[in-house]
């Protein structure tokens, strides 16, 4: 049990890390604040949408990939 406590921590402070990251680096990324071709974005006088369905799809590619072969 030791060791799921240290995973966990672990994991934890690596998603701090990587949040930290995007946060920082957001702005950088472009004025289009990176959105990928496909994701939804509406804009009708004083009303925005934005539904990033193409970024949301490929974020849960790579984690299943990085999942599976943490897994293994």
């Amino acid at each position: 049990m030791e060791s799921l406590g240290k995973t966990l921590v672990l994991l934890g402070l690596g998603l701090t890390v990587v949040g930290l990251a995007v946060w920082w680096l957001g702005p950088r990324l472009g004025s289009s604040g990176g959105l990928l071709p496909g994701d939804i974005s509406l804009r009708r006088g004083s009303f925005s949408f934005h539904f990033p369905i193409v970024t949301c799809i490929l974020v849960s590619v790579l984690l299943t990939v990085l999942l599976r072969l943490f897994n293994r």
